[in-house]
């Protein structure tokens, strides 16, 4: 006969028993996952708006406790006012409207100028080698360096003005196309026209949108370029512009006028570079896809 200790134990009902005594897992509460990532959304625009935050509180403050000169920085609320005064009046329109028909119809001939150029330097060597030494010339030469130069040939009117946000926007766009088209993956390239792409559509399928993070880092560098020459020389000879505003507002010493100016460049900055990342990733979602 066999002992009570040599019993055989069935596994199935051991594990059934070892179930009963384990706890339970922690299921999430529904919803957890995507409070968790609203609130990630949230926190990553709550982080810039503080930063702004306290800047604004450094600048309002900073003058009321005498740490700076009220008369040349006044706190941010007076320069606030005179904003808002300038807006009711008008005259930031005027000045605004001014300074970005000049703006941005320097920054479009640009575009359509530099990224055309660019991609034929960065694909076609005979044409890199024919450009190169003036490109090498011209890269270096700052473009405030040569607005006497516009000044002296196109007057002092509109068309200098537009001829220099041109060539300040043209470089920065120019260089990174060539940079973009020159660094496409060659394995890509080679895939596209082993498939028997004629090179209209290898450049259409390929090339530009491979390239298009790279030429729209030139496109941003170009629009800051260009509002900072215009502001410069809307300085030296306007009548209108935020670049005269704020000369203007200085020699007649109305100082927040002039900080009212600084801080629209400033907003048509944020504009600008805002478009263009929108834009960016429209043109680039197709990453976002792989």
């Amino acid at each position: 006969m066999s002992s009570p200790s040599a019993t055989l134990i069935d596994p199935v009902e051991l594990d059934g028993a070892l179930a009963e005594q384990r706890p339970a897992p922690a299921v999430p509460a529904p919803g957890a996952g995507t409070g968790r990532r609203v609130g990630a959304v949230v926190w990553r625009g709550v982080k810039p708006a503080l930063a702004i935050l306290a800047f604004l509180a450094v600048w309002e403050t900073a003058p009321r406790l005498g740490l700076v000169d009220e008369v040349f920085l006044p706190p941010f609320t007076v320069v606030a006012e005179a904003f808002t005064q300038l807006i009711g009046s008008g005259q930031l329109a005027e000045h605004l409207g001014a300074s970005l028909s000049r703006a941005v119809t320097g920054f479009v001939i640009a575009v359509l100028v530099a990224i055309p150029l660019g991609v034929a330097i960065g694909w076609y060597r005979p044409v890199a080698e024919f450009l190169n030494p003036i490109l090498e010339l011209f890269r270096n030469t700052a473009a405030l360096a040569l607005l006497p130069v516009f000044i002296l040939i196109l007057g002092i009117g509109e068309t200098s003005k537009v001829a220099l946000v041109i060539y300040a926007s043209t470089f920065p766009i120019l260089l990174n196309t060539i940079s973009g088209v020159r660094t496409v993956d060659p394995l890509l390239v080679k895939s596209a026209r082993s498939l028997g792409l004629p090179s209209y559509r290898l450049f259409q399928k390929v090339i530009l949108p491979a390239a298009v993070p790279t030429i729209f880092t030139g496109i941003r560098m170009a629009a800051a370029s260009s509002i900072l020459v215009l502001i410069a020389a809307e300085m030296v000879g306007a009548k209108a512009g935020l670049g005269y505003l704020i000369t203007a507002s200085q020699l007649n010493f109305q100082i927040p006028n002039m900080y009212a100016g600084i801080v629209a460049i400033s907003l048509v900055g944020l504009t600008f570079n805002g478009i263009l990342v929108a834009v960016e990733r429209r043109l680039s979602r197709w990453r976002a896809d792989q």
